[in-house]
């Protein structure tokens, strides 16, 4: 696991995922022109109340690449 520290709602929050995980999650907010805090600010933003943010994170990366297909 490894930590990566992104500001949402202008909170500094800790989000714990895989290396593999954060490294899809960077390339698809560089293919999409936008900062990793901008996409997990999105991510977020969609998420269900009762879902942890790093699963939301997982989660929306497999429909991502799911759709890609």
């Amino acid at each position: 696991m490894k930590k990566i520290s992104v500001s949402l709602s202008g909170h500094q929050t800790s989000i714990s995922l895989e290396p593999e995980f954060i490294q899809v999650l960077h390339d698809i907010a560089n293919k999409r022109g936008m900062s990793i805090a901008s996409l997990v600010a999105e991510i977020d933003s969609h998420r269900q109340i009762n879902t942890n943010l790093s699963s939301a994170i997982r989660v929306w990366i497999l429909k991502y690449l799911c759709q890609k297909n």
